[in-house]
This record gives C-alpha cells, sequence and structure tokens, in this order.
C-alpha cells in the first residue's frame, strides 16, 4: 500500500513515479507476446481501435485502444492485484472500474513524440474529472527512447481547451499558447519520469504530460489503463468519445457495463 507520503506527493504533483515492480518477468513476457500478436493482426478478437497517431511514416506512435478486449493477458492486466489498490487510494474510493486502456509503441528510430496534453478533456463525456491512469512500462523508458514527462502540479490548473497543451518544436517543452492557464505565482515545471521495465507511473487526468520524440536503436512499448472511481458518470455531449458506442447506461448514471469492468468494489478486489 501506498504510505501517506507518497499520497500527499500525488495530491500535490499530480503524479507519482511508484518505483517498484508492479508486473513480474513471465506476466511482462506474456504481455510483449500479446502485443505483438495484436500488432500482427494474430489475436482471436480485435481491439477497439488500432492506428497510427503519430502523423506519418516517419513519427509513428501505434496507439492499441481497449487491448484488453483482444488478448486475456491484458484483460488480466486490468485486474493487477498490485496496481488497483493504489489506485483505489489515490482516487479516494472504495470502487474502480475501467475507462478504457491504451497501448502505445514508439518504435527506434521513427517514433513520434506525445504532444503536451490533459487526458480528461479528451473524455468529454464522462464526469467528474477524478480519473486516475496507470501507465506500466513493458520495456525501459528513458530519456533516450522518450520517456513521459509531467509538468508538476497542473493538475490543479483546470482543464485546458480540447486537452492539447501546444508543444515547443525544437525543445518539446509544453508552450501554451494561453499564457493565462498557469495561475499566478506558478511556473511550469517539467519533470521527466524514467519507468523500468515492469514498473508504473500514475497521473491524475488534468496532469499535463508529453514526450519527446524516440529516436534510439530501442522501441517504447506502454501500456496505460484509465481508471474511474465508481461514481463517475457518463455525462454524453456533442463531441463524444471512441468508445461512447459501448455504453449503455442512461445519462446521469454511473458508468458500469460488461465494457467498464469493475475490479475493485467495496472496498475489495474483484476477479477477471
Amino acid at each position: 500500500m501506498l504510505s501517506e507520503e507518497q499520497i500527499a506527493s500525488f495530491r500535490e504533483n499530480g503524479f507519482l513515479n511508484y518505483g517498484e515492480r508492479v508486473v513480474d518477468d513471465e506476466q511482462l513476457a506474456e504481455l510483449n507476446a500479446a502485443l505483438a500478436r495484436v500488432l500482427a493482426g494474430q489475436s482471436a478478437a480485435a481491439p477497439e481501435a488500432s492506428r497510427n497517431i503519430g502523423g506519418g511514416e516517419d513519427r509513428v506512435v501505434t496507439q492499441v485502444v481497449n487491448i484488453w478486449e483482444a488478448e486475456d493477458a491484458f484483460r488480466r492486466h486490468l485486474y493487477n492485484e498490485t496496481i488497483v489498490p493504489l489506485i483505489a487510494q489515490l482516487m479516494n474510493s472504495d470502487t474502480v472500474r475501467v475507462w478504457h486502456d491504451q497501448v502505445q509503441v514508439k518504435p527506434p528510430h521513427i517514433g513520434g513524440p506525445s504532444l503536451w496534453h490533459q487526458d480528461h478533456p479528451y473524455w468529454p463525456v464522462i464526469q467528474p474529472a477524478d480519473l486516475v491512469s496507470a501507465w506500466v512500462a513493458l520495456e525501459d523508458a528513458d530519456i533516450e527512447n522518450g520517456c513521459m514527462s509531467m509538468v508538476r502540479g497542473s493538475h490543479r490548473w483546470g482543464p485546458y481547451k480540447g486537452g492539447t497543451i501546444g508543444t515547443d518544436p525544437e525543445t518539446y517543452d509544453p508552450a501554451p499558447d494561453d499564457p493565462s492557464i498557469v495561475p499566478p505565482g506558478q511556473r511550469i515545471e517539467v519533470v521527466p519520469v524514467p519507468v523500468k521495465a515492469g514498473s508504473v507511473v500514475f497521473h491524475h487526468c488534468l496532469t499535463w504530460h508529453g514526450a519527446p520524440p524516440n529516436l534510439s536503436p530501442r522501441s517504447r512499448p506502454a501500456i496505460a489503463v484509465h481508471y474511474m472511481p465508481g461514481y463517475t458518470r457518463y455525462e454524453p455531449t456533442s463531441r463524444g468519445h471512441l468508445v461512447e458506442h459501448n455504453i449503455e447506461v442512461a445519462p446521469g448514471e454511473p458508468l458500469k457495463g460488461s465494457h467498464f469492468p469493475t475490479v475493485y468494489e467495496n472496498g475489495q478486489m474483484l476477479s477477471p
């Protein structure tokens, strides 16, 4: 379990690099083998989406959404017995559900950047903005191959337009076109967050985060599971979302159902 100091750090900074392994070598091998099958089109089922969001053949970021629907290893990962109770602590919730997952793979040499953004503005159909993501490196993610960076305390600055903060094309630092988003007395402090294979960084859904391109000879695959507290509501808007067609509850009701697994309920872990 997390210490009071770790929880306080997350509340203050908007992210927490846990540091300890949460996926062992056997699980890591299963996840990487399952990912290879999905990318090769060899899984028995299909994920919600698999696409290049990097912008071109020389800027590749392969995104796979809801890979858990295609491969059992990733479904089991949703229920990770180390991660889920920590998520419950960080959200201060006795019920935890999955909004969706996403794998991002940045291949060697041509891996594109992740432009600076917040997550929740891309998810306009769910409220409130209390989600926490668990980002697990499937291979070592470090500065050389484009690990994520966070802006300390930015989750307390409110949502930023459509979520995209703006990125300096030379430095890949955040470059908001509206400087007033930074409250008086605050500053943009970028913190690189290297994560070893099988380890996790947690971040709030309003924390600014981004990453430079991967120009190294190593790949940078990772799985992020976006967890939501049990009181998260479905609030449809005109903007919509990729997985909205899977929602079966009425507007205003807590978001639950077969496509949004409950992994923790009444303070207890559930099984896949």
